[in-house]
């Protein structure tokens, strides 16, 4: 669903935000009905609070949205007008600049819905975009996301290997984009051999698809995204509770092609390559087992202790791929342990980095683009965790202390070459409808991470 604001109109409805402590001064401005309307509806401009005060006629004059003590959670007034009755609304005053462009994003935002199965239809207020702010990108910012949403609510049945594959060749196409896809045994051919080994249990081939776009000579940014289309744990399975919501085991991919299409359709000036593993990691007879010991595309071993650690294991092979290139920067980001969950819920992603000057500037646009990330250490002291005894390295380390670091630290292994290296865990999924961020398939760090990148390298 395409996310946008309304064309400009003379005859829009103003919004006029008022501040808790501001209300009396601003009933004094308003009509003696109006005023009496306000007092009787017992509105007190709590944030998010809306007020709709009539005309002469009975229609609506304007409305009255409360910013409360001047703190709100993200998106609650973009929310509060995307729930404004059918009209053509315009915000007047009483927001600072940083808070309209919230205000604006979170009911680009809001328009969301999922729509595939049933009617879903969005709200029927209609925002002009406000003066002063980048309509044109937030827009972006928020078809990204939509498309992150989109993908991840998806069932398997309908969004397996091949049809992440479509997803993709659309994507890329849509910006002009190169694609390759290797597909099948061919992954062995080509040395993909745990990309191959994860997936080769399921109906659908496991495959590797890969977009470049940009201009060769431009910083290399090169995203990689964790695309297990569906978890049920492998020989290893999941409880039915645990697997209930593995056809978000691919939010990683999602959330990495939105990056990349906020990227494209910014036109900024960097080389970007997009990784994507996409398997389902099913059981079969062809399935791999507990204690079995691969060999990654980049010579390391690994001992399997667990098959439902398959998500690093994808994750290494195009990793090692995405080295060999050499980015100025590679970012990963997958769906990958519950560690990171309890330690920090399902709405505050941890991210790992070395780069401190890196990180400052994540952190810097974390807050800029209201997109929360968490920095958490590669601890160098918990690598011994993830050295077994007969391989070079452990899927699932014993103890399950650590989970989240120790899932960043085996990644970290299959990259050497990048000039700096960011590792997101996220959540990929919003347990209950919150402002801006509806109940389903979560967009989490693009827009963060994004800012970032436009702040680093510049425009288009």
């Amino acid at each position: 669903m395409a996310s946008e604001f309304a064309a400009p109109t003379p005859e829009a409805i103003p919004i006029h935000c008022v501040a808790a402590a501001e209300l009396p001064q601003m009933l004094e401005r308003v009509t003696k009905p109006q005023a009496t309307w306000a007092m009787a509806q017992g509105f007190t401009a709590k944030a998010g609070a809306s007020l709709c005060l009539p005309g002469e006629d009975g229609a609506i004059a304007k409305v009255v949205l409360g910013t409360g003590t001047g703190s709100w959670d993200r998106f609650t007034l973009g929310r509060a007008i995307a729930r404004l009755p059918d009209g053509t609304y315009a915000l007047r005053d009483g927001l600072s600049e940083d808070a309209t462009r919230e205000t604006a994003l979170g009911y680009l935002l809001e328009c969301y819905r999922f729509g595939r199965y049933k009617p879903n239809p969005g709200p029927k207020a209609r925002l002009i975009a406000p003066q002063g702010i980048e309509a044109a990108r937030l827009a972006k910012l928020a078809d990204g996301a939509a498309l992150a949403c989109d993908l991840i609510n998806t069932p398997a049945n309908d969004m397996g290997p091949p049809a992440l594959e479509a997803a993709f060749r659309a994507l890329a196409t849509r910006f002009g984009a190169d694609v390759t896809v290797i597909t099948g045994d061919e992954l062995l051919t080509q040395n993909f051999p745990l990309i191959h080994t994860v997936g080769r249990a399921a109906a659908d081939a496991p495959r590797l698809l890969d977009l470049r776009w940009g201009d060769p000579d431009a910083p290399k940014v090169t995203l990689v995204g964790k695309g297990v289309c569906f978890d049920t744990g492998g020989l290893n399975l999941k409880p039915g509770g645990s697997m209930g919501l593995m056809k978000k085991d691919m939010g990683g991919a999602a959330n990495a092609m939105a990056l990349a299409h906020m990227i494209m359709a910014a036109r900024l000036p960097v080389r970007l390559r997009l990784l994507v593993p996409a398997v389902e990691n099913a059981v079969s007879a062809g399935a791999f087992r507990p204690q079995d010991v691969l060999t990654s595309r980049k010579g390391l071993t690994v001992e399997i202790n667990n098959t439902d650690a398959e998500g690093r294991l994808v994750l290494a092979d195009a990793l090692a791929l995405a080295d060999e290139d050499a980015p100025d920067l590679t970012i990963s980001l997958a769906t990958l342990t519950g560690a990171a969950r309890v330690a920090l819920g399902p709405d505050l992603p941890p991210y790992f980095c070395d780069d401190d000057a890196l990180c400052a500037d994540l952190d810097r646009a974390t807050a800029q683009a209201k997109d929360p990330l968490w920095r958490l250490p590669f601890w160098q002291p918990y690598e011994k965790m993830i050295e077994p005894d007969i391989a070079d390295i452990d899927n699932a380390p014993k103890g399950g202390f650590a989970g989240a670091i120790t899932a960043a630290l085996f990644l970290r292994r299959f990259v050497e070459a990048a000039g700096a290296y960011i590792h997101i865990d996220l959540y990929g999924w919003t347990p209950s409808d919150l402002p801006g961020r509806p109940k389903g398939g979560a967009c989490q760090g693009p827009r963060a991470l994004f800012e970032m990148l436009e702040a680093r390298y510049g425009r288009g």
